[in-house]
């Protein structure tokens, strides 16, 4: 069992910034910087940058912003989780977005939080999120779960679309209910990338939906009967 880390000033809470704003990044650096307990050991501007430099200096918490020139937070969340596990991401956001925090949750954030927070707050958050303990913004996750608690209505009519899925794409299907990226999809399949794509653009045409997170849900729902031990042996 994995224990609570510790963290002091002769073993800081190693942090990695990504935000593509120099005066937030700035003035991240400088109210984590000024605790004894965490230094700033790296930052970037964009995805590509981020996706190369934070591996090189390990941090224990990336806090990492949502909305990026080339891409998003949560994408970068993922794909630095998938080489580091136990690295701990912290979303920040301008944005009080439903959507955006379910995919943080599915890709495996530690943290979502609005950028209206107070510094002392923020701190707060990344020594939280370092000792392994979740920091979700309570009104955002509140509302979301709300929502979440009135979809399972809804489940019963997409069964037959659900029946409709070939072996395959339900198997990416329940690979993407897991959080996997299309490369960790092809490469756990033996497919390339492409093919992993055309699967997963035929079943969500299939589910009636448009969005990869809302695959994700469908398959949590797939997968709540086939929990009660009938799986089959290897």
């Amino acid at each position: 069992m994995t224990e609570a880390r510790t963290f002091t000033a002769q073993v800081p809470i190693r942090v990695f910034l990504l935000d593509d704003h120099e005066v937030v990044r700035r003035g991240l650096c400088d109210l984590l910087d000024a605790e004894p307990d965490i230094s700033v050991v790296g930052d970037a501007a964009n995805v590509e940058h981020a996706l190369v430099r934070a591996p090189a200096v390990r941090p224990d918490v990336a806090v990492l912003d949502v909305r990026l020139p080339d891409g998003d937070g949560i994408t970068v969340c993922r794909e630095l989780r998938s080489q580091m596990p136990e690295l701990a991401c912290l979303m920040l956001t301008s944005f009080d977005d439903e959507d955006a925090l379910l995919d943080a949750i599915m890709a495996g954030a530690s943290g979502y939080v609005l950028k209206q927070i107070r510094g002392s707050d923020l701190v707060s958050a990344v020594r939280t999120v370092a000792s392994g303990q979740s920091m979700l913004d309570p009104a955002t996750t509140a509302r979301l779960m709300r929502s979440l608690r009135a979809e399972p209505a809804e489940a019963p009519a997409e069964a037959p679309e659900l029946a409709g899925l070939s072996p395959r794409e339900r198997e990416i299907l329940a690979l993407i209910g897991d959080g996997l990226t299309n490369r960790e999809i092809g490469k756990r399949l033996y497919l390339s990338e492409k093919t992993v794509k055309n699967h997963i653009s035929r079943l969500l045409a299939k589910l009636g939906v448009q969005r990869r997170v809302q695959a994700a849900v469908l398959a949590t729902h797939l997968e709540q009967p086939e929990t009660t031990g009938d799986r089959p042996a290897r």
